[in-house]
């Protein structure tokens, strides 16, 4: 299953605009079964609301009192973080590595953004999500969630993340009927999240945040959405404190640089080796090379409680850009092509899917494929500017990372 799959399976082997809108409505419907089979899992029913062209969406994250997880190990009070100098950075900058907690192990991070850096956890105990399955594989488990967990050895299935937030990103009072402790001597604060991350459903034991002051006025979170109950607890989470620690700042680096960009638009977000955001998150394992998403006007930098994307609608005027080896698409290449697709979009959002126009270009071998995809983020840009944008990318060597471009620079003409 590909996050970026209903587009691809509109367009399939044929070229794009000979689908009727009947036909592009029916793959819009097979591909959300694909991915309901490869991301549900038992103790989040509909955790992902996935738009075209691989824009991770969630509902929003609104939380309860926790009442069933156990809490976190608290100690004497400190009513500040003490310990390890966290170094000035620019955004856009990698300023920690992975480390192991118990059976929980925090991956390098792939994510940044204005105001934070993501990385993936995974724990000896699950089976992550963050492996996307193929159109086969989902279509045979189908969409029970119990097919799931007998398909991965009888592991409950985890999707779980830490976000290192920029000093003054992170308002800790915006976790609704969160819960206050402290670990290891940091204040911290813990809630339990609602099925689906929809605060219109009931609370969800196995969704658990996390948060916790690693240097003055700066949060990380990590998010965890468990098919079991119990596991990770919030103990468990709390023993992440510790092992954070700072690391030489290191930009994070993209494989294009832009050429064209419309008036007012900024760059938000990358993906490192993945794509950007909690796309990029979600498919981790995937192999995916980069990209980057952009926003008007800017968005804020303070008074955050999770990522920007994790908020269906979150971004109202922006686009994307991925760059994906080409056996990450349900596409057929089209060695040195570019097209641009003009979806229907009336007829997909009577069917229930976010749609916007895109462009893919080829490499001239076929093997890579570069889109720019205004799905999910308002849909504003009409297909001549994404073709603009698309067209004045230059695509580095995949696989050399010393051709590839620091984002800070990369992202801006």
């Amino acid at each position: 299953m590909q996050l970026h799959d209903l587009v691809d399976a509109v367009t399939g082997d044929e070229p794009p605009m000979r689908r009727t809108a009947d036909d592009i409505v029916a793959a819009g419907r097979r591909a959300e079964r694909r991915r309901r089979a490869g991301f549900a899992s038992a103790g989040a029913a509909g955790l992902v609301v996935v738009a075209v062209a691989g824009a991770f969406t969630l509902p929003t994250l609104g939380v309860e009192r926790d009442t069933a997880g156990s809490p976190a190990p608290a100690v004497a009070a400190a009513s500040r973080p003490a310990g390890a100098v966290w170094p000035t950075a620019a955004p856009f900058t990698f300023t920690f590595q992975g480390y192991d907690a118990g059976t929980l192990h925090v991956q390098d991070p792939i994510v940044t953004s204005t105001a934070y850096q993501i990385a993936s956890v995974y724990s000896d105990r699950h089976t992550s999500n963050d492996k996307p399955m193929t159109a086969a594989e989902a279509e045979a488990l189908g969409d029970a969630a119990g097919d799931r967990k007998k398909a991965t050895g009888g592991k409950p299935s985890l999707w779980a993340y830490l976000t290192v937030y920029r000093p003054g990103a992170f308002d800790p009072a915006g976790i609704r009927n969160g819960r206050k402790v402290t670990v290891a001597g940091h204040r911290a604060v813990q809630a339990t999240l609602p099925v689906g991350l929809d605060p219109k459903n009931p609370i969800d034991a196995g969704n658990k945040l996390f948060a916790w002051e690693y240097a003055d006025n700066a949060w990380a979170a990590v998010t965890s959405i468990s098919s079991d109950r119990v596991t990770p607890s919030f103990a468990d989470l709390g023993g992440l404190v510790d092992g954070l620690k700072p690391h030489r700042p290191t930009p994070a680096l993209v494989p294009f640089t832009v050429g064209y960009l419309p008036a007012g638009y900024l760059p938000l977000q990358t993906g490192t080796h993945a794509m950007p955001g909690l796309s990029g998150i979600a498919t981790a394992r995937a192999g995916d090379y980069g990209g980057a998403t952009y926003i008007r006007p800017a968005a804020p930098t303070s008074g955050l409680t999770a990522p920007y994307d994790a908020v269906e609608g979150g971004i109202r005027d922006g686009f994307h850009i991925f760059v994906l080896p080409s056996t990450s698409a349900n596409q057929s290449p089209e060695p040195g092509t570019t097209r641009c697709q003009q979806v229907p979009k009336r007829r997909m959002r009577e069917a229930g899917f976010a749609v916007g126009d895109f462009c893919n270009v080829w490499s001239a071998d076929g093997t890579v494929v570069l889109q720019v995809s205004a799905t999910g983020l308002g849909d504003t840009l009409p297909w001549t500017e994404l073709e603009k944008i698309a067209k004045g990318i230059t695509v580095a060597d995949v696989g050399d990372e010393s051709t590839w471009t620091p984002a800070a620079t990369a992202l801006r003409p």
